[in-house]
């Protein structure tokens, strides 16, 4: 089925059944892997025919995009949501606290289907391509929001994207690795103290 005959569905019984879709393949590719997931075990999971399936999707990797979009605007919306409310005077450092905070709340996610979609990301360009508009639409929009708050900083693009980096692997660290090792209370610590002396220049 091509391209053109996809459609948007607008009913809300069509819309619960492309969701359905949506989270039956993303939970079989995050269990069995990409390449080991076929569209009628997502079909049969979601509880609809293939061919529903086909209605809205051209195939397991348009659903895997959709799932991991869902997964990402879910994980960055109420950071956005949370920055924008924000009234002065601001505390850079306790805002980074509660900005680290909601996104390890946000990674609600399993390791296997991280590890997933980050295999993904670097063996299939489109997979590939999605993060990187991601990671750049994001930047952008924490740039926007940094402006809005009156922080000013040189080279805010390449510091935001550093910060954010940092920020991840913080949150990876806690969620998913946990090395006994490590107090992440001191880690989370010198992430928020790195990131104000970088944004302060």
């Amino acid at each position: 089925m091509g391209a053109t005959e996809i459609r948007e569905p607008k009913q809300q019984r069509s819309i619960e059944k492309k969701n359905k879709i949506i989270a039956a393949g993303f939970q079989l590719i995050c269990e069995k892997g990409y390449y080991n997931t076929n569209t009628a075990e997502i079909a049969k999971v979601a509880g609809v025919s293939t061919g529903i399936v086909y209605n809205y999707f051209n195939d397991k990797k348009d659903i895997f995009i959709a799932a991991i979009k869902t997964y990402t605007d879910k994980m960055i919306n109420p950071l956005y949501d949370h920055l924008s409310s924000l009234k002065e005077p601001y505390d850079l450092p306790s805002l980074l606290s509660q900005f680290i905070d909601i996104f390890i709340k946000s990674h609600d996610i399993t390791k296997s289907a991280h590890e997933e979609m980050m295999a993904m990301s670097h063996s299939d360009p489109d997979i590939r391509e999605y993060f990187c508009d991601f990671e750049s639409k994001t930047t952008n929009k924490i740039v926007e929001l940094i402006n809005h708050l009156g922080l000013k900083s040189t080279n805010p693009n390449e510091k935001v994207h550093i910060a954010f980096g940092m920020i991840e692997n913080l949150c990876h660290e806690i969620v998913y690795h946990k090395h006994e090792y490590m107090n992440y209370e001191i880690m989370k610590e010198e992430v928020i103290n790195a990131i104000v002396v970088m944004l302060s220049n």
